[in-house]
């Protein structure tokens, strides 16, 4: 990663906790950014939204995005809105914030944008995640644009899941990075 590539990671409801792949990487990647919202518990959309484009748009400097759970219908929210110097984003385990089950508390994330996102996108998938099936997932990156990986069977890809470091992401992660550099070159 060049000086001038940002990464903003973008935790999920309640944040990325110690045991998080995101935090993970946030801690063995020093330059890497959390966008921090005031609320995790009972996120507004329309905060958070505006929180990620003063983040985004803080410089002129591209941005690769590493967005989890709800943050990912927050990135597809922020390109239905706003533009700034995004390359790239990395979608992992998109909540459904449409579907019956979803946890109650949050405001105005539903319904989600499908629009197509103006800048690569990765959408990582688990095979059995609770917040959202494969159906559902290979639905919102077809909408976007985006490319789906499925991951194989680790739940809703966070803390639970146990996946320390989680390789197969930073794997994805590196190559999203590299192309991001050879757009800004």
């Amino acid at each position: 990663m060049s000086d001038n590539t940002r990464v903003l990671i973008l935790p999920g409801r309640g944040d990325s906790g110690e045991q998080h792949w995101q935090t993970h990487w946030e801690r063995k990647n020093p330059g890497f950014i959390r966008v921090k919202q005031r609320e995790w518990s009972n996120p507004d959309r329309a905060e958070w939204v505006e929180t990620l484009d003063h983040a985004i748009n803080a410089a002129d400097t591209p941005v690769v995005l590493i967005a989890h759970s709800l943050s990912v219908s927050l990135v597809a929210h922020w390109a239905a809105l706003h533009q700034g110097p995004v390359k790239a984003a990395l979608l992992v385990a998109p909540s459904d914030v449409e579907a019956a089950n979803y946890l109650p508390g949050t405001t105005g994330f539903a319904p989600i944008p499908l629009q197509v996102l103006p800048f690569r996108a990765v959408v990582v998938a688990s095979t059995n995640d609770e917040r959202v099936t494969p159906e559902r997932a290979a639905f919102f990156a077809n909408a976007w644009g985006a490319e789906l990986r499925i991951a194989g069977a680790y739940g809703h890809l966070g803390s639970q899941s146990n996946l320390g470091d989680w390789e197969y992401g930073a794997g994805i992660l590196r190559e999203l990075l590299a192309e991001a550099e050879v757009a800004a070159a």
